[in-house]
């Protein structure tokens, strides 16, 4: 038996992944176990995790791997400053108290952490070799083509290549400061949002406004070619070496200073969301097209930051070259965990790969289970009432009568997801047939914007019916949003008629497939409205006293923790309860 611990860490979402003897383990990002939203510290629990769930210690890991290269990011920031200087001194000085201390030998951090000696020994990837490596190894592709964008790794913001049996090549890059990524982040804070964090607002609120910025977009801040690569005017932005995304021209621009978090959306945010979506997708379709023309492969993986736009995935699939896609689910750094050990184990130590149908990703299930005696054990030392059902088929009959009655379900099941999206192992489910429910979900449970959309997940054997562009596909990551075909599920059709599509089999997740078909027997409806068990600002609950404390302070109606089901009208304190702030 072989080990291989991944690590993503230092920036945003960190996370561990173990790959033993080809095979991926475990994953999870460290913001699940700290409960600080976007953890950007060194993994330690899930590192803890990943090897608790194997039966290992650090001593049976027989490699280390990191998700990018420490000294050529350093390379990256030191040239950067010294050619604006002496603009960005003060960022240079706060950027050089984060790096000198740790970042700079983070060999010997990396050790300090983990309070190892020599052994095992750490390995180094290329950022954007994680993120093709974290593509191409989980696919299903014996061959396949690779695209990868994001913000920023080392130099690279965008890579292309091809990955065949064990290999993955890199053939050419985009390198920063010109990045699609970065772009797309700009304007999200500009309309006030959190820079990767806040992105799929941005992506939420596009389908509410109108294009008209597109021409501005294109004219004046960046020269986009046919080929998907693009050069930014850095006049309008302030990312390179300050601490702001844009600058007073990008201001005087768009008719005004960056929104404030919590200051009204007004018509020309909507409206330059839409212009950047589709400044968006015209660049990752250009890319893409151009990748087909140069491999001639009928298979695509992505991966990076901008894999996750939705939208543009859904527009990809639908119009462009290649006949299968695939992508990594947690498309962002959290998934250079995964992509740096499989690139150790394939690459670096030349070990073979097996091709695994439907893929190797096990559904992206890859977190922490929890036992019916621990889940039963949390709820005895909170008092709770509750009441266990054996019989699985019964559970999800009990379950989906109450979703059809109108009640809102948090649903915790096997194991935690890897990724931004609950996938239906830490979900709130509700019925997508009223728009009440949504509005409720909304304002009373995740206490978000009223603009953002919900999701469906749908039997896999009926998506066809109701969705546009799968023809036969699968969409097992919710990871396209796609046009909605039929009416009668408006609690998950965005405004524009489209949404974010989950397809839901019996292999990847046997117990959520069965409360699908017991919903769809009891109502003719196939679908279920699927949003992260989570409130505003908070990870994706993990274990059961996160679901607990989660249905406690909301107003969640069923919480169902395996084969326990928790009714909130059964708890004799829920009212006083409910008053408490989340944790």
């Amino acid at each position: 038996m072989t080990a291989v611990l991944g690590i993503s860490a230092y920036y945003h979402d960190s996370a561990a992944a173990l790959i033993v003897d080809g095979t991926i383990a475990a994953a999870a990002q460290e913001e699940r176990f700290s409960r600080i939203r976007q953890d950007a510290g060194f993994p330690t629990q899930a590192i803890a995790y990943c090897l608790r769930e194997a039966g290992l210690d650090l001593r049976d890991v027989s490699c280390l791997a990191y998700y990018e290269k420490p000294l050529r990011k350093f390379e990256r920031l030191l040239e950067t400053y010294l050619e604006f200087a002496p603009a960005g001194f003060a960022s240079f000085r706060r950027a050089m108290s984060v790096w000198l201390p740790g970042k700079l030998n983070l060999r010997r951090t990396l050790r300090r952490e983990l309070a190892i000696g020599r052994h095992p020994p750490i390995v180094f990837t290329e950022h954007h070799c994680a993120h093709a490596a974290s593509a191409f190894y989980p696919s299903p592709f014996e061959e396949a083509a690779i695209l990868t964008m994001d913000g920023a790794g080392e130099w690279a913001t965008a890579a292309m290549g091809v990955g065949r049996g064990n290999t993955v090549a890199l053939t050419s890059e985009q390198h920063f400061p010109h990045s699609l990524g970065l772009l797309y982040s700009a304007v999200t804070a500009y309309c006030g949002f959190e820079v990767n964090g806040g992105e799929y607002k941005l992506m939420g609120l596009a389908a509410h406004g109108e294009p008209t910025f597109v021409a501005t977009i294109l004219d004046h801040l960046i020269d986009l070619r046919p080929d998907g690569s693009l050069r930014i005017d850095l006049q309008y932005f302030d990312f390179a070496v300050g601490h702001r995304m844009t600058s007073h021209r990008f201001h005087r621009l768009f008719g005004g200073p960056p929104r404030e978090p919590q200051a009204p959306i007004e018509q020309r945010h909507s409206d330059l969301a839409a212009s950047i979506q589709q400044v968006t997708e015209i660049a990752v379709m250009n890319a893409a097209r151009h990748l087909h023309h140069r491999t001639g492969l009928p298979n695509l993986c992505l991966a990076g930051g901008v894999a996750l736009n939705g939208v543009a995935n859904g527009w990809l699939l639908r119009e462009g070259p290649f006949e299968r896609i695939w992508i990594q689910p947690a498309a962002g750094d959290a998934g250079g965990a995964i992509g740096a050990a499989m690139f150790a184990w394939h690459r670096l130590r030349g070990e073979p790969r097996r091709v695994r149908q439907p893929d190797a990703q096990s559904g992206s299930r890859l977190g922490p289970a929890w036992s019916r005696q621990s889940v039963m054990a949390t709820l005895d030392a909170v008092g709770a009432v509750y009441t266990v059902i054996e019989d699985e088929a019964e559970l999800c009959r009990q379950v989906a009568q109450a979703i059809s009655q109108g009640l809102i379900v948090g649903w915790f099941e096997g194991r935690m997801e890897f990724g931004p999206r609950a996938l239906g192992g830490r979900s709130l489910l509700a019925d997508p047939r009223d728009t009440a429910i949504a509005e409720r979900l909304n304002r009373d449970v995740k206490r978000r914007e009223a603009f953002r959309p919900f999701a469906p997940i749908v039997l896999a054997e009926h998506a066809d019916d109701w969705f546009d562009g799968l023809r036969g596909r699968e969409a097992p990551y919710m990871q396209f949003v796609l046009p909605v075909r039929r009416d009668g599920i408006p609690a998950v059709t965005h405004v524009d008629r489209s949404a974010r599509v989950q397809t839901v089999d019996q292999h990847r997740a046997p117990k959520l497939h069965k409360l699908l078909e017991a919903f769809h027997q009891q109502t003719g409806c196939p679908l279920l409205l699927n949003t992260s068990f989570n409130v505003r600002d908070e990870p994706i609950v993990c274990t059961p006293a996160d679901a607990w404390r989660c249905f406690r302070t909301t107003e969640i109606d069923l919480l169902v923790l395996e084969h326990c089901i928790v009714r909130r009208a059964d708890q004799p304190t829920i009212a006083a309860d409910a008053t408490a702030p989340p944790r």
